[in-house]
């Protein structure tokens, strides 16, 4: 009951955004060619899932969120924790970081078609090179706030510098750590979908493209359904992986 009751508020809220949008298409407020209705849209998905026209570019989307998402977080994870944890090494990386991070990744797309082509390691690059920012600052922060007693206890126990980062360091800095994740992960999808517009990769986000430049509408608000669904299903799967590393941390009500 409790779950239900939790549910039922989103759930209500969303029926609610699709009757307004049923009621501004059924009273052609805007041209059916730029909206369609909610029934076409979710039609056209349904047809797209039953043929199986869908499945391949959904998977491929997938696929190299992931993969750009696993590359940020290693690298994001490991240099945080070397800033966080040397000043020396902040010192030396800051100024350089700091240049680099505004940089829009889809800037970057040229460079890495120059040195990789049109292909799915220029992908990866592009999407580990702006998802890793959420990923490095939380990391930053999370080691940066590693108890000095905590370190001063690993004196005393005469624990080595892997011993301290696997039962100290990491433990402690691991709530910011998977808040960042989370949030790398949705910028993942947002940019596997950008390098699939302008690189043609296949994929949801190209075929979402190629609906917009032929009027196609119902295939677009399918793709865009499509993509919504997956990062509302990927976030779900994160929380929950995030509620069973942080078991022993209190839970919100």
């Amino acid at each position: 009951m409790r779950f239900l009751r939790n549910l039922a508020p989103p759930v209500l809220f969303a029926a609610g955004l699709v009757l307004v949008w049923h009621l501004v298409t059924d009273f052609r407020l805007v041209s059916p060619v730029f909206l369609p209705s909610p029934g076409r849209a979710f039609g056209e998905l349904w047809i797209r899932a039953q043929n199986g026209t869908l499945w391949p570019p959904l998977l491929a989307t997938t696929q190299r969120m992931i993969v750009g998402w696993f590359l940020s977080s290693l690298a994001g994870i490991a240099i945080g924790a070397a800033i966080g944890l040397t000043p020396m090494v902040r010192q030396l990386l800051e100024p350089t970081l700091e240049f680099i991070r505004p940089l829009p990744a889809s800037a970057m797309i040229p460079v890495f078609i120059l040195f990789f082509g049109l292909s799915e390691k220029m992908a990866a690059f592009v999407i580990a090179f702006g998802s890793i920012w959420p990923v490095l600052m939380s990391s930053i922060y999370g080691f940066s706030n590693v108890r000095i007693r905590l370190q001063e206890v690993s004196a005393m126990l005469g624990l080595t510098r892997v011993e301290f980062l696997q039962k100290i360091a990491i433990p402690s800095a691991m709530p910011d750590i998977l808040a960042g994740m989370r949030s790398g992960l949705a910028v993942s999808l947002i940019l596997a979908v950008v390098t699939e517009m302008q690189a043609s990769l296949p994929g949801l986000g190209h075929d979402v493209f190629l609906a917009q430049r032929s009027f196609r509408s119902a295939e677009l608000f399918a793709g865009l359904i499509m993509l919504g669904a997956l990062g509302v299903i990927i976030n779900h799967a994160l929380q929950l992986a995030e509620r069973r590393i942080l078991r022993w941390r209190p839970q919100r009500a």
